[in-house]
């Protein structure tokens, strides 16, 4: 009985269980013809934009540190023109009126935005008009880009913009503006300007001389600031009170401090 009750007390072991099948590894399935060409392109492309955007930091970078010996749209006039005017000048040798007076003329908010003033935008679709372009917008395409109407180039303007600006400080935008935007035919930068319409240095231009030189930006070639119309004398007394106003309220604070 007591062997039969330690029987009865034995814990049955369970029964192993089967070791599951292995499932055959899947074949890997062979790329088509057409797959490995878009497997390839796929790669040319994800490389070819890596590429372009390292050569466009490069390119910023590098004219953080030295002043753009000249710009596509320079060199296309110097071919038609045989010659154009041009010479540099630091901000630390413009008059501080002329710094103002562009962005008050151009681009007011220029202190307050990261390069795209996205209310302007709004504001210029909803009205179907242009213009909305900001300094910074401009710089970019005077420097490193073409002229003319194109959605491919405003694409590229509006990549290359942000770029720009967390790169540059807003004072080198300023500086490298007022250097290579387009005066009369063949006249380019601040200083050249001043002589050519006042016969004066850039540092020593007056706050009615600056306006009518902002004045005028939009179409150099067909305004004058040594001989301003009605239109540009009433634009350049606008833009002495808006340089006046951008100064009081600090929106030239970050390119003149």
């Amino acid at each position: 009985m007591g062997a039969m009750a330690e029987t009865s007390t034995e814990k049955k072991k369970p029964a192993k269980k089967p070791a599951p099948k292995k499932k055959p590894a899947k074949k890997a399935k062979k790329l088509t013809l057409a797959g490995r060409v878009r497997r390839f392109m796929r790669r040319v492309v994800l490389w070819g934009a890596l590429a372009v955007f390292a050569f466009a930091l490069l390119w910023t970078l590098l004219y953080a540190l030295i002043n753009p010996p000249t710009t596509p749209y320079m060199r296309a006039e110097a071919h038609r023109l045989v010659s154009v005017k041009q010479v540099w000048v630091d901000i630390e040798d413009i008059a501080p009126v002329m710094a103002r007076s562009v962005v008050a003329a151009e681009d007011a908010n220029f202190c307050l935005h990261w390069g795209l003033d996205v209310n302007a935008i709004q504001d210029a679709v909803e009205r179907g008009r242009g213009g909305a372009s900001t300094i910074s917008q401009q710089v970019v395409k005077n420097v490193f880009l073409w002229h003319g109407r194109s959605w491919s180039r405003k694409a590229i303007e509006a990549v290359w913009t942000p770029l720009t600006e967390a790169v540059w400080s807003k004072r080198r935008i300023v500086e490298i503006y007022l250097n290579v935007a387009e005066f009369d035919e063949g006249v380019f930068g601040v200083q050249a300007a001043a002589r050519h319409y006042f016969g004066v240095d850039a540092a020593d231009l007056s706050a009615t001389q600056a306006a009518r030189l902002a004045a005028i930006l939009p179409s150099p070639k067909n305004r004058s600031a040594s001989n301003p119309s009605s239109f540009t004398r009433n634009r350049a007394a606008s833009i002495i009170s808006g340089a006046a106003t951008i100064a009081a309220d600090g929106r030239s604070d970050c390119f003149e401090n």
